[in-house]
């Protein structure tokens, strides 16, 4: 079907959506000076992120349903506003020298907009890029994650140069008119849209659509086992790699001596293969699938989690730790791939918020495990132990539900052979 959008300016959109909130995660650069401007502790400066990153997940959940209703573009108005006035309202929190505005404004308020900004142009982006799910929906969590990478030494340099607060108002209404352009543009396509060529290449057998397996509601498709094995599966790897990127710096100078210079480095790094991996590993799903890829991710963290505790090479070791944080950025941009996948395009947004519930909760208990532990035994090693048998589980779980998928595709096979054998008899 024809449309004046552009669906490469669709992706753009969102991807401004996503850098905007994905600054979130540039929250570091903040303690030391606020703490010192301040006088808050840095216990209670990063209650604010704990917050925001919680209500992220819980939010997004949430907001499903809102942004299903009222579509990409209002509920990427509402993003703007609530992350945006956050943001800037933790500059007037500071200029007030008031901390539970401080954690109502930057914690509250903007991770109730991370929550809704995340979730508003997946669906949509499914649905422009029904021949490439995966690249569409990577270029956008790519955004998120490199989010930060911008963020850090703008947000530095201008509190060097104009202070926090003012850093605050000025990012605050930054990350609102970006935001909003991206909204201005979004739109979901028409009804039974294909990209240009893409219906030829179908008609002449160029190419093979493979139909999603359901249309459902999210009411129903939390009903089903699919959803569940999805759910437990991303928890799993949502908790090793939070896990991973608390204590990637302490972890590597103590288990092979990595310099504090070296392992501050091993961080930015991760950064660049957390944002690297939602691309990459969303872009090969395209062809060889998404419950191969998952089957991927888990695979190559039980091997890195069994080799680790006993590599002595500086070099190795971060190789491994590297590949753990790509699986764990590409579990985020597989995701609405795979939902669309399983349970189509329907309601989309509204099973994203769903799943999105183990972002809060795995961002709880990977730290938790690993800080337990550690304290238990004062040594990284169990821990890689506990993640052994945990990701055992999620690997389990991703040949069931490969399995799963393949029975209800032959089924299909089958019904579509009898509908084909029953048309020739009748013709």
């Amino acid at each position: 079907m024809k449309t004046n959008k552009n669906r490469w300016l669709i992706a753009l959109s969102a991807i401004a959506i996503q850098l905007s909130i994905g600054a979130a995660y540039a929250y570091s650069v903040y303690t030391k000076p606020i703490s010192e401007t301040m006088g808050w502790s840095p216990t209670e400066i990063t209650y604010a992120f704990t917050i925001m990153m919680a209500l992220g997940g819980i939010s997004a959940a949430f907001f499903g349903g809102f942004v299903e209703k009222n579509g990409p573009r209002k509920s990427a108005m509402v993003a703007a506003f609530l992350f945006g006035l956050g943001q800037a309202g933790a500059g007037f929190a500071t200029q007030i020298d008031s901390l539970v505005l401080f954690l109502l404004t930057y914690g509250f308020m903007s991770g109730m907009g991370l929550g809704v900004g995340y979730i508003a142009p997946i669906s949509t982006l499914v649905k422009w890029f029904p021949d490439r799910r995966g690249l569409a929906t990577g270029m956008a969590v790519m955004g998120f994650g490199a989010g930060a990478l911008i963020t850090a030494p703008v947000a530095a340099s201008l509190i060097a140069s104009v202070g926090v607060t003012t850093t605050f108002y000025i990012l605050g209404i930054s990350y609102f008119i970006l935001i909003s352009l991206g909204a201005s543009y979004i739109a979901p396509p028409p009804e039974g849209f294909m990209p240009k060529g893409m219906e030829a290449d179908l008609a002449s057998g160029k190419k093979v659509m493979k139909k999603d397996l359901a249309q459902l509601t999210a009411r129903e498709a939390v009903k089903t086992r699919r959803f569940w094995m999805l759910w437990t599966m991303m928890l799993i790897n949502v908790s090793a790699g939070i896990m991973i990127i608390s204590v990637a710096s302490p972890m590597a100078q103590e288990l092979v001596g990595l310099t504090a210079a070296g392992a501050a480095t091993l961080v930015g790094i991760m950064g660049i293969f957390n944002g690297g991996g939602r691309l990459g590993w969303a872009a090969i799903s395209d062809y060889i699938g998404r419950p191969t890829v998952f089957m991927m991710f888990f695979i190559i963290q039980i091997v890195a989690f069994v080799m680790l505790p006993g590599i002595t090479n500086v070099i190795i070791f971060q190789v491994f730790i590297l590949l753990i944080v790509s699986c764990y950025g590409g579990g985020f941009s597989n995701l609405p791939a795979f939902i669309g996948d399983m349970f189509g395009t329907r309601q989309l947004g509204a099973i994203h918020g769903y799943l999105l519930t183990t972002w809060s909760l795995g961002g709880i208990i990977g730290p938790a495990i690993v800080s337990q532990v550690y304290a238990a035994t004062n040594s990284y090693v169990p821990v890689f132990y506990i993640f052994i048998g945990l990701i055992s589980v999620a690997l389990i779980l991703s040949i069931l539900i490969r399995m799963d998928i393949r029975r209800v595709e032959r089924n299909y096979e089958k019904d579509d052979k009898v509908q084909a054998t029953q048309q020739a008899v009748s013709s």
